[in-house]
């Protein structure tokens, strides 16, 4: 269309009675009177005519129509692009829409494109060369489709190019070494393509790339020795690849990373000692390749180092002592080397450690003890190792006989690997000659008194047995000491809380009283009195304990810790309030105990699968979270706070993932709510302060002291923003909250970085979910509170973006308390 064309088309798609003249600074009506005289229209005629020899500035049609050359461009694209659900329909052939917001997919300024946006269409054909036309381009973005072909040469000539997404599709051929030639060039991601040939050594051109995603592709060659130059670099991803040679020194230079992905390839020698000056960095993944030497010592200088991955290599040193000095560890997998030497027992100083695989190793020795204090540790495996003595009682306790699986002088970690007593039984050796001569000399005497020794012994025994009887006995009459779970360590029989039947109370010569709400769970003193106890977890509120009964049930029990509840009067006014709650959504309490000595405890049902937080970041990549789990988890929080708000009148005040708990259908679970009515003031300034270390707290609670529904909310955002990120808000994330770092890069319109990479490989069919819930999310956790929704406005909008065909299905709430309360 040439400019007579576009003039023509603009004026004819305006009243003649109501002209506007648009500008990217201001608009100004032009407003005429009707035309009635001849005059009049020769006036317009010749304004026309005007038009048509002398064209208007730029300026006078931005914002209203595309430059023709652009406008070319566009048409050449769609033309070779397979549009089959019909998105490119709204590029028609007249260009008057495309930088008004008529076009899919188009952004412009000044009537020059600057942003090409169309994930998950289900495009296919191929991208064209023409898209080098477009001079003012800053981004592209036709991730998740099908195009195939190669990537245009041409694209790697537009000055302004800031940013290109393309994984996710079945681009073949090389990555042109012109994209080395986009001075701006920030971000490129062509990562899930069918990629081949080398890396160029062009591509680290730009001193202002900050991330780089070639993984999932075919490419095979070294990393290229110019990646030195780009300093900015914050992630690298070269996944899945066919790469070999050594990693390169030269990755020690990039002082700005935090990412850093080369697992899956065929890279050997050793890990450079260079990688220990990457202080920046939070994961390293080296798994999968053909690394050998050692562990270098300079690992310990990654401070903020979360994951480490090392799986499936041929390392052969020692677990370096100094690993034990990264204070942000989450992860540590080392499975599948050639590990030797002792586990360190400077590992049990790593507080955050969530996953230790050491297994399919030759590690030796015994396993620290101070490991069993890791309270977030959620996966562990040293199957398959050398080593030898008894298993830590928490440990053994806490993970199943396969995580120890493997090792012939390990014991105690099943009932079929039970250790030697401490004063073992000597076994009597094979008689010898001088054996046989001692035994000839033994006097009947002898025979008598050994005899009677023996019969002693027995008759000893029995005595322990019987008082042990007696002792268990008049407690259970007295009712005292409270729960066996309260006190218990992890590895000891307890006493347990005498119970009776559905809300009714038993009370003691001591005093003691357990009150038994209604509910499906009964259980008696006795069974109570014998329960093994496990420690899960110790809060800001007190230790939860698992107890497991003779009959092989499950409760769990928190005892409260003791100088921050509030009066017994008034302790028990609201845990009765508490203890008549019931949604499928809300944890039940099922009972409480009140010992003689100021002891109090609630008890619960006990669920093995734990919290959200659990859940989400203490799992491996062989355990996926679909969308749909998500987002059932995201409407159970919503129903059930909802509930608290609406119909009981309570506020939590401390939500977070660690107090969502899930049952066998992962359906959610609030646990804690209410505790902070039991609670004094100070107990409650506590853990709103403990919230704000963890990510959770809304901004205005540090003036206002006092939780109310909007805090509410912003918590519940910031879980659901936990479910689509997959991150932690306790993950350091240059200095921002969750909230905040997810904002920024919505802001620089990065938005699909932002979801947890398990999200992306469906997006095409739930991409409109994923940013819907996103937008709701960050709707949430406005820091104006007046600007969040209520959580009833929550709940409505998670329905509408995913209907259910059926009512969420539940129980009357029972599950088990969480761990932490932070």
């Amino acid at each position: 269309m040439d400019s007579k064309d576009q003039i023509f088309h603009t004026f004819s798609d305006y009243p003649s009675q109501n002209w506007r003249r648009i500008s990217h600074k201001k608009k100004e009506k032009w407003k005429f009177l009707p035309l009635q005289s001849k005059c009049a229209h020769f006036l317009l005629f010749l304004h026309l005519l005007l038009s048509f020899f002398h064209p208007a500035r730029p300026e006078i049609w931005d914002g209203v129509i595309v430059t023709a050359a652009d406008y070319q461009s566009l048409q050449a694209i769609k033309h070779e692009l397979d549009d089959p659900k019909g998105f490119l329909r709204s590029w028609n052939d007249s260009g008057y829409g495309a930088c008004s917001g008529g076009w899919a997919g188009i952004k412009c300024a000044q009537g020059q494109v600057i942003v090409i946006q169309l994930p998950w269409k289900g495009l296919g054909g191929r991208i064209s060369e023409k898209i080098g036309q477009l001079q003012a381009l800053r981004k592209l973005s036709l991730h998740d489709n099908q195009i195939g072909g190669s990537i245009p040469q041409s694209l790697g000539y537009l000055p302004s190019l800031r940013g290109v997404q393309l994984f996710s599709n079945k681009l073949s051929g090389s990555i042109p070494i012109s994209l080395g030639f986009s001075p701006l060039l920030q971000n490129l991601d062509l990562s899930n393509n069918l990629l081949v040939d080398k890396i160029p050594d062009s591509i680290f051109n730009s001193t202002k790339l900050y991330s780089l995603n070639l993984s999932l592709n075919s490419l095979s060659g070294s990393i290229p020795g110019s990646l030195s130059r780009s300093r900015s670099l914050i992630f690298l991803s070269l996944h899945h690849n066919n790469l070999s040679g050594s990693i390169p020194e030269s990755l020690g230079r990039l002082s700005e990373l935090q990412e850093l992905e080369l697992g899956n390839n065929q890279f050997n020698g050793a890990i450079p000692n260079e990688i220990g000056r990457l202080s920046r960095v939070r994961i390293l993944d080296f798994s999968n390749n053909a690394i050998n030497g050692s562990l270098p010592s300079s690992f310990s200088n990654l401070s903020s180092l979360i994951q480490l991955n090392l799986e499936g290599n041929n390392i052969e040193s020692e677990i370096p002592e100094g690993l034990g000095s990264l204070k942000n560890l989450s992860v540590l997998n080392l499975r599948r080397n050639k590990l030797q030497g002792p586990i360190p027992a400077a590992l049990g100083n790593i507080s955050t450690l969530t996953r230790l695989d050491l297994s399919l190793n030759n590690v030796s020795g015994e396993i620290p003890a101070s490991l069993a204090g890791l309270s977030h540790l959620g996966f562990l495996n040293v199957s398959y190792n050398n080593l030898s003595g008894a298993v830590p009682a928490l440990l053994s306790q806490k993970f199943n006989s396969s995580s120890f699986a493997g090792n012939v002088q390990l014991c105690g970690y099943s009932a079929s690997t039970p250790c030697p007593s401490e004063a073992p039984s000597q076994s009597v050796p094979p008689p010898g000659p001088e054996t046989s001569k001692h035994r000839r000399r033994l006097s009947t005497k002898d025979k008598i008194l050994i005899a009677a020794g023996v019969l002693l012994l027995v008759l000893f025994l029995l005595c322990c047995i019987l008082l042990c009887c007696l002792i268990r006995g008049r407690a259970a009459s007295k009712g005292t000491d409270g729960a066996g779970a309260a006190r218990a360590g992890a590895a000891r029989t307890e006493k347990g809380v005498p119970a009776v039947g559905g809300e009714a109370e038993s009370g003691g010569e001591a005093g003691g009283k357990l009150v038994h709400f209604d509910g499906p769970m009964a259980f008696a003193a006795d069974d109570l009195l014998c329960a093994t106890a496990e420690i899960m977890g110790k809060s800001t509120f007190g230790t939860v304990y698992k107890a497991t009964l003779e009959d092989g049930s499950e409760v769990a029990v928190k005892r409260l810790r003791e100088k921050i509840t509030k009066s017994q009067r008034e302790f028990e006014t609201e845990v009765n309030v508490l203890g008549k709650i019931r949604h499928p959504n809300l944890l039940a309490l099922r009972a409480y105990y009140l010992g003689p000595k100021g002891e109090k405890l609630l008890v619960f049902d006990y669920m093995p699968k734990g919290s959200l937080a659990a859940f989400l970041h203490a799992r491996g990549p062989e355990t996926p979270i679909d969308w749909p789990t998500r987002m059932g988890i995201a409407k159970g929080m919503a129903r059930g706070l909802s509930y608290l708000h609406g119909n009981e009148n309570i506020i939590h005040g401390n939500l977070t993932s660690s107090n969502i708990l899930l049952d066998e259908q992962n359906s959610a679970k609030i646990s804690d709510y209410g505790l902070s009515r039991l609670m004094t003031a100070a107990a409650n300034s506590n853990v709103i302060a403990t919230a704000r270390a963890l990510g959770y707290r809304a901004p205005e609670l540090s003036k206002l002291k006092k939780a109310n529904t909007k805090t509410d909310v912003y918590s519940l955002g910031v879980i659901i923003l936990e479910l689509l990120t997959g991150k932690s808000p306790g993950e350091p994330m240059n200095g921002l909250d969750l909230p905040q770092w997810v904002a920024s890069i919505v802001k620089e319109e990065w938005t699909n970085e932002v979801f947890d990479l398990e999200l992306m490989r469906d997006a095409s069919i739930i991409g409109d979910e994923l940013l819907n819930t996103l937008k709701l999310a960050l709707h949430c956790v406005d820091p104006s509170p007046s600007a969040r929704p209520e959580v009833h406005q929550v709940l409505q909008q998670l329905e509408e973006i995913r209907p259910e065909t059926a009512a969420s299905s539940g129980d009357d709430g029972a599950g088990a308390p969480s761990a932490s309360d932070e």
